[in-house]
């Protein structure tokens, strides 16, 4: 079962004044004009769907902005809190007015609800998301401990998704472009040099390698370099063809070790708990809970 919660609940603990990250039912919206809303300088999301926007402003063509989005006062103007995306369909589209909520906000809540508002639709990528755990612990002194309470994850997820940031910066862009997945980027931490990454990023892109397979790879290079670079002794051909049965069948690196007398034993590789999870399933092996 998944550890992640409702956010708002979490969110409205911390900055209670703001509210949730959705307009409340108490709240009347207006309409202003579409030209005084700038844009979120805190928006922690920097790439959009360029054909989902286009499906929004032909939405918002035929029967407008159903939904407010949330700004707040700056002097004659408006800033944009929440809503980047319905904003920018609504320029796309060419509508005069635009429905918003008024909210009295802080610069320090304006990025929380610009990070928890995307984490909640799981609009941003991997790296935009460990760039927005960064900001927040960096230019408002939270802890990791605080973070993940305020976006309802574990501290070990925070951190993970923070350590992000070491990877090289041409594999963080392929994470940004789309071309990584955020599970071929947590998978590229276990090796333990930038050369390493960028190496195996590269051929995942080029192989269009899947998670798990870089996962088996990842192995691969770690358990060459215990051994000194030494190549392993050589297997009878059916015991190879055996490792790669078997590997296809479960999706994970199985090595085979025959011994005399018909005995050996068989090393199945798993990379977290999920995939051990996985892995029992294939087997149906119950797992106790």
């Amino acid at each position: 079962m998944s550890n992640r919660k409702v956010l708002g609940r979490g969110l409205d603990a911390l900055i209670p004044t703001v509210g949730s990250v959705e307009p409340r039912a108490d709240e009347v919206p207006t309409h202003i004009p579409l030209e005084t809303v700038d844009a979120n300088p805190f928006q922690p999301r920097k790439r959009f769907d360029d054909d989902r926007l286009k499906e929004l402003a032909e939405s918002i063509r035929t029967d407008g902005v159903l939904q407010p989005v949330v700004v707040r006062r700056k002097g004659s103007r408006y800033e944009l809190i929440m809503g980047e995306r319905r904003l920018q369909a609504a320029r796309l589209a060419g509508v005069p007015t635009i429905p918003v909520v008024i909210r009295d906000v802080r610069d320090s809540d304006a990025l929380r609800l610009a990070i928890v508002e995307n984490i909640q639709r799981e609009n941003l990528n991997a790296i935009e998301e460990a760039q927005a755990y960064r900001r927040l612990i960096t230019e408002f002194s939270m802890s990791q401990a605080d973070l993940a309470a305020m976006v309802s994850r574990d501290r070990s997820s925070v951190s993970n998704t923070l350590r992000l940031l070491n990877l090289p910066e041409e594999v963080q862009r392929m994470v940004e472009s789309g071309a990584l997945t955020g599970g071929h980027a947590r998978a590229l931490l276990s090796l333990t040099t930038q050369k390493e990454q960028l190496v195996l990023a590269r051929r995942i892109v080029e192989q269009n390698l899947s998670v798990r397979q870089v996962e088996v790879a990842v192995g691969l290079v770690r358990e060459k370099k215990s051994s000194g670079g030494r190549p392993a002794r050589e297997k009878p051909a059916y015991i190879a063809d055996l490792e790669k049965a078997f590997a296809q069948h479960l999706g994970t690196r199985v090595s085979i070790n025959e011994k005399r007398g018909g005995k050996g034993h068989v090393t199945i590789e798993f990379y977290s708990y999920d995939d051990f999870e996985r892995l029992a399933a294939l087997m149906s092996v119950p797992l106790p809970r």
